[in-house]
């Protein structure tokens, strides 16, 4: 799972103790897998308004990735920016681990790259 995906996952449980600590669930023993991938600067420049940036900051934190704590003014001209932000979100995949929610401490288990996002039928 690339953390492109990861910044667009929040926690569904119902009873949710918390629903503002639902976002961005954090991970827990994640085993990370650099995969080299073609950089796309347009592609880059459109994600970035699409991305929470406060949350790519605590994931990319919490797995020792670093980024710059600001989006520069004119990030399309910051090729040092665009190829961290390219770094980070699409060539480092998350293999196996779990997410866990800071709401309700649901652990959403990885496997083979693959989240599972499915709830037991009590938790819908």
């Amino acid at each position: 799972m690339r953390l492109i995906t990861h910044n667009m996952l929040k926690c569904h449980v119902k009873n949710c103790d918390n629903p503002d600590k639902q976002f961005p669930l954090r991970f827990k023993g994640a085993e990370l897998e650099q995969v080299e991938a073609e950089r796309n600067d347009e592609f880059l420049v459109r994600m970035i308004p699409r991305l929470d940036w406060r949350a790519l900051l605590v994931t990319t934190k919490e797995l020792g990735i670093e980024l710059p704590e600001n989006i520069p003014e004119e990030p399309e001209n910051d090729d040092a920016f665009l190829q961290a932000l390219h770094a980070a979100i699409l060539e480092t995949h998350v293999k196996e681990g779990s997410m866990v929610c800071n709401g309700c401490s649901h652990e959403y288990k990885i496997t083979k790259g693959i989240p599972n996002m499915l709830l037991a039928e009590h938790e819908i």
